[in-house]
């Protein structure tokens, strides 16, 4: 398997999960007065924009079938 090839399969598979897996974030929002701290953490999940999977996914394509002409 060659380079273009590696490259485009690992772009098809994160484009294929970035439309799948949500990604986790985590904030904290706090005061701190003297030695005493009180804070909020709050955690939510975002996933990536469509068109950013679908750039993926048609570059992993694109590359995928550039490596598999290149090696024929």
């Amino acid at each position: 398997m060659k380079g273009l090839t590696r490259v485009g399969a690992v772009l098809l598979i994160l484009g294929l999960l970035s439309l799948v897996i949500p990604i986790p974030q985590r904030e904290d929002h706090g005061v701190k007065i003297g030695d005493a701290k009180i804070g909020v953490q709050t955690e939510h999940s975002e996933r990536l924009p469509p068109v950013v999977g679908g750039i993926l996914v048609v570059g992993g394509v694109i590359a995928l079938a550039a490596g598999a002409r290149k090696s024929a």
